[in-house]
């Protein structure tokens, strides 16, 4: 954009001198270019902070491990690898049998003790037992109620499902593999449809012209040529450089403390020609984003140029 403003100032130089014949000299040449220096600068300066620009920007996404809550071999895999599904769909089985094996010994004891709690009990009225006797057995039944529908439970998460609505990326596990709850051992990770947002990464100098509710674009290396528009969400409150947690030293002028570090703005792409390209780019992508404030809005246009003018040079890339 700068090589774009000073050819064409030159340009209008040149124009202006052979219309009205202007001679060249030690005064119109320096003041020509003076002039050159001091309206362009202006023009970029004002642009730099009024509509700011990330060069790093990126789609994010919300990834759930799926930890299986009871150990034992996967009897089967009931979804494909980055393939849609809803919530409450079946991922994988883990094999059943000794915990249908548990519940099928509980029911039996309980059954077992639930007798014992009618006899004791018809005893007491017959005036031969004891209160002792249906205390003890009435414990027992309890006792066994409460196992059973924890082994009713365990019987249950066998069967792993989906949480949320989205896919499973990176299939890795297999029948016959072997998982556990603990220690944390996830075996698959589940990518949750509604949780991609898109967010820009703006140097703290532009804090006063990032505001919800400015216009936005957002251009991918992935999709060259294409801008976005879109709005601003929000601009996060904090910044991770400034995070502290406690512990038991005291907080220093580390590595991280002299990194400024930058603004989280998320951004909120509204273009409905998004849609036919957005299952094309990968979760993760990489990009570009501009916001324009309400300030010395006529010269946005400059920033829109270099956004395109920058998307356009994703075409070209070094070959490795």
């Amino acid at each position: 954009m700068d090589l774009i403003l000073i050819l064409t100032y030159t340009a209008i130089c040149i124009a202006v001198f052979k219309i009205f014949k202007i001679p060249l000299n030690k005064w119109s040449v320096p003041t020509a270019v003076l002039g050159g220096i001091v309206l362009i600068g202006t023009l970029v300066f004002l642009m730099n902070y009024n509509h700011p620009y990330s060069e790093v920007s990126r789609e994010y996404f919300v990834s759930t491990p799926v930890v299986p809550a009871v150990r034992g071999a996967v009897a089967s895999v009931d979804v494909e690898a980055n393939t849609p599904v809803k919530a409450g769909d079946l991922l994988f089985t883990i094999d059943p049998v000794p915990y249908q094996n548990k519940v099928d010994s509980l029911a039996a004891q309980l059954k077992s003790a639930a007798s014992d709690y009618r006899r004791a009990v018809q005893l007491k009225k017959k005036k031969i037992g004891k209160q002792r006797d249906v205390d003890v057995t009435l414990a027992a039944v309890n006792d066994l109620t409460a196992k059973l529908a924890d082994a009713e439970y365990d019987l249950q998460r066998t069967e792993v499902r989906a949480a949320s609505d989205g896919f499973v990326s990176q299939m890795m596990v297999y029948p016959g593999l072997y998982v556990v709850p603990m220690p944390l051992r996830p075996a698959m990770v589940f990518v949750q449809e509604t949780s991609f947002i898109y967010v820009g990464w703006y140097r703290q100098n532009s804090i006063l012209r990032l505001q919800p509710g400015y216009e936005a674009e957002m251009a991918f290396d992935a999709l060259p040529g294409k801008v976005f528009s879109g709005e601003v969400v929000q601009v996060l409150p904090v910044i991770a450089e400034g995070e502290v947690q406690a512990n038991g030293s005291l907080v220093n002028l580390g590595l991280g403390s002299l990194r400024p570090g930058r603004v989280p703005v998320q951004i909120k792409i509204t273009d409905p020609d998004f849609i036919q390209y957005a299952a094309q780019i990968p979760g993760g992508s990489y990009g570009q984003s501009a916001v324009y404030s309400d300030h010395f809005t006529h010269v946005a246009i400059m920033r829109r140029i270099i956004l395109r003018m920058s998307s356009w040079m994703s075409y070209i890339f070094p070959f490795h």
